[in-house]
């Protein structure tokens, strides 16, 4: 867009010579924290806003007095996989790699629960062999699919491979019947393409758009032999996405206001923005920049734009939510051997080992189990959940039948993720708005990923660059691993 056919209303870009100077961050998540510590690398003088009183986004940890004592707590189970360069780029950044470490080889027990014996134990792994033969070994001795699922699943994925998840009429389809009109029966669906789905879109297949499934599948286990080797956090979130963070960009020259909300963002007279501040109690104040960028959830941002800066901002309150809810149990002892498993034939769906992370003491263990798309669970009551969820553990695993539960306990995200339903693609908006200098990060803007801390990660880099190009300051690009539909995972 040239100057002269900006909105009535919005600032002027500026000359290429005229670089910004200031820009204003609005929103501490991942995208946040991301934009800020691109642009302070740059040269700009950067605020970051976030109304809460740590940064994290979501993606954060608390501090909880229980019966079990005070334990560290991630208010959801994140993992990360290696094709995600953009967070992989983040965690080194922050200097936190070596506390949220990768697999070697990827490698998920799955335990069936309803095979109506004791569960049955098989492992989702790969080799070093080339894409596809690297998952073929694996998929061989899957013992929860037939020899003909198998083949089935086989001929589905080389299929997927095909698809270009770019392609605009594979947003408007679900994924579901995609899988059925190439042979998948429903176990093939339950025990391995929602399996992974579930966990990684948090939808189920006939409530993801297959544009969105097929990037997934195609960059996770169809790009290269290592890129869905799995990693985690083994210490708390927070140190990761608040205290590794915080003091990134306090050694960026960012200043961090915390439980601070933005009210406004509206043209400046003499050029670029003015943004209503309000801290707690005080009198709202403004804040100048010359860039602007809306880390903020959709509903949040909708209600910041100006006039004109979307064609049509009611679209964004269009984008749908999906819920994640976490069951959190401590036992008076170990009743797990493995830092997670997957499950079928159970409500349970991933559980992760995180008692040394949460600083449990007394020899117990605190599990946690992850329960994405959980509408039909998420306002539920702990105590129904309790009566649900402590059977089936003890049915997965035979030593918490004999065990004490010392703590249990719920943390709920009624609006976890973007839903990636079908059409959600032509709903999301690009980095650049129709007004210069005002950028839009967060995953659920147009990165092609579905929402997830690399999706996030992956919004913040391209507000950033498009923010730094516009204003004609000179600027590194990211590398091509951070390019939207050019995943360039690292092997291994």
């Amino acid at each position: 867009m040239t100057p002269d056919s900006t909105p009535s209303g919005l600032p002027r870009q500026g000359t290429p010579d005229a670089a910004a100077r200031t820009a204003v961050v609005v929103g501490g998540g991942l995208a946040g924290i991301t934009a800020a510590l691109r642009l302070a690398d740059a040269g700009l003088r950067v605020t970051l806003v976030e109304g809460r009183p740590r940064l994290g986004g979501l993606a954060f940890s608390f501090r909880r007095e229980g019966a079990a004592g005070e334990l560290t707590v991630d208010n959801g189970q994140h993992v990360y996989l290696r094709c995600c360069a953009a967070y992989r780029w983040f965690l080194d950044r922050v200097e936190g790699s070596r506390l949220a470490p990768l697999q070697d080889r990827l490698d998920v027990p799955v335990l069936d629960a309803g095979t109506g014996g004791a569960p049955r134990l098989g492992r989702l792994r790969r080799t070093a062999l080339p894409v596809p033969l690297h998952l073929a070994g694996g998929l061989a001795r899957y013992p929860h699919l037939s020899p003909a699922e198998r083949v089935g699943v086989a001929r589905a994925a080389l299929a997927l491979k095909g698809l270009d998840p770019a392609d605009p009429a594979l947003d408007g389809t679900d994924f579901a019947s995609w899988l059925r009109r190439h042979g998948q029966s429903e176990r093939a669906v339950e025990a391995l393409w929602d399996l992974v789905g579930v966990a990684t879109l948090n939808a189920r297949a006939a409530d993801v758009s297959l544009g969105l499934a097929a990037m997934v599948f195609r960059t996770g286990l169809l790009s290269r032999p290592g890129a869905a080797d799995i990693g985690w956090a083994r210490v708390p979130l927070g140190t990761l996405h608040d205290t590794l963070a915080r003091a990134a960009l306090d050694a960026a020259g960012v200043r961090t206001v915390l439980q601070g909300r933005v009210r406004s963002v509206t043209p400046a007279p003499d050029g670029g923005w003015q943004l209503g501040l309000r801290r707690g109690g005080e009198p709202e104040r403004r804040l100048g920049a010359d860039a602007v960028v809306l880390a903020v959830p959709q509903d949040e941002t909708a209600a910041l734009l100006p006039e004109g800066a979307l064609d049509d901002p009611g679209r964004l309150r269009a984008i749908g939510t999906s819920p994640i809810l976490n069951v959190h149990v401590v036992y008076d002892r170990p009743v797990l051997r493995r830092p997670f498993f997957a499950a079928l034939g159970t409500p349970v769906q991933w559980v992760f080992d995180r008692t040394d992370a949460s600083g449990l003491t007394g020899g117990g263990q605190y599990l946690a189990l992850s329960q994405s798309a959980a509408h039909d669970e998420i306002d539920t009551p702990a105590g129904t959940l309790r009566e649900r969820y402590l059977p089936e553990l003890a049915r997965l695993l035979p030593a918490a039948r004999s065990a004490q539960v010392r703590d249990f306990f719920v943390t709920r995200e009624r609006t976890a993720t973007f839903a990636p339903a079908p059409g959600v693609g032509r709903l999301r908006p690009a980095a650049r708005t129709r007004a210069p200098g005002l950028y839009l990060a967060g995953a659920w803007t147009d990165t092609g990923w579905p929402a997830t801390m690399e999706g996030a990660v992956r919004s913040g880099i391209t507000a950033a660059r498009a923010a730094l190009s516009e204003q004609g300051r000179p600027h590194l690009d990211p590398p091509p691993a951070f390019r939207r539909g050019n995943p360039q995972q690292e092997a291994a």
